[in-house]
C-alpha cells in the first residue's frame, strides 16, 4: 500500500466518522489551549480549519460563514514593474 492509498483510506474513514473526528479535534484543541495559553485564537482557527476538511458535507466551521468572493478580483495600486516606479520625494 503506497502513501497515496493510505491517505485516501484515511480520508474515507474520516468522512464516514465525521462526528467522532470533529469531537477528537475539539478535545485536542481544548488540551492545546490549556498547554499553550495565549494562543487560543490560533488553536481554535486551526481546529475549525481541520473540521472543514473532514466529513462528506462539511464546508464551514460551526458559526462561521464562508468568505465572500470579491467581484472583479483584488485591486492593485502597486506599479507593475521597475519602469513604473513613482519618484521618491
Amino acid at each position: 500500500m503506497g502513501l497515496g492509498d493510505f491517505a485516501n483510506k484515511a480520508k474515507n474513514l474520516a468522512d464516514q466518522h465525521d462526528e467522532q473526528v470533529d469531537q477528537g479535534l475539539d478535545r485536542a484543541g481544548d488540551e492545546a489551549n490549556k498547554r499553550f495559553a495565549g494562543h487560543e485564537g490560533q488553536i481554535d482557527g486551526a481546529v475549525d480549519k481541520a473540521q472543514q476538511h473532514t466529513g462528506a458535507g462539511d464546508t464551514t466551521a460551526a458559526g462561521v460563514e464562508p468568505a465572500s468572493e470579491v467581484p472583479g478580483g483584488p485591486e492593485t495600486d502597486v506599479p507593475a514593474g521597475p519602469g513604473n516606479v513613482p519618484p521618491q520625494q
